[in-house]
């Protein structure tokens, strides 16, 4: 199998991005498939390059045996555009951001649209409520457990479950 390449982004790359990053790597990672894929994270902006993602996203994974503390927030860079197979935007604002800087034959697309089919926005959680992050990891876990099965692995750590990946 190909390895496959897959960058989640957001606005800033402190919530639903690295989210999205660790809970698909979980996911691989329990299907015994982390040679096949290469998984990161970026923003459309750089306001947070080189922090780790909100405390909120960490507390939010972590209660689901996630640890993404160990990610740094980082903004897209031409060369993602020819290095990953698939960029997934979590908002069609960041989508449009995407698509006026892509170079030719970049892959992007709506996470809502590739992962959950429902062509939905990932809300941003950042100015809501705590329970907000909550939301954004069941949509997530739901679109990455879809995400990997549209991909052809076999999932046994999404058997149904969306509120864990344990």
């Amino acid at each position: 199998m190909k390895r496959i390449s897959i960058l989640f982004v957001c606005m800033g790359n402190i919530c639903r991005s690295p989210l999205a990053q660790g809970i698909f790597g979980h996911l691989v990672a329990e299907a015994g498939l982390t040679r096949d894929y290469a998984i990161d994270s970026a923003g459309t902006g750089g306001w947070h390059e080189g922090e780790p993602p909100d405390r909120r996203s960490i507390a939010t994974a972590t209660s689901h045996g996630i640890d993404i503390s160990g990610q740094r927030a980082r903004r897209i860079r031409s060369s993602d555009f020819r290095d990953f197979d698939l960029i997934l935007a979590m908002d069609r604002d960041n989508l449009a951001a995407l698509e006026e800087s892509a170079l030719p034959g970049a892959n992007i697309r709506l996470f809502g649209d590739i992962a959950l089919g429902t062509g939905e926005d990932i809300p941003d959680p950042y100015y809501g409520v705590p329970e907000g992050f909550e939301l954004v990891y069941t949509r997530l876990l739901t679109g990455c457990c879809r995400l990997l099965e549209t991909l052809g692995a076999e999932r046994t750590s999404c058997s149904g479950n969306t509120s864990s990946v344990r």
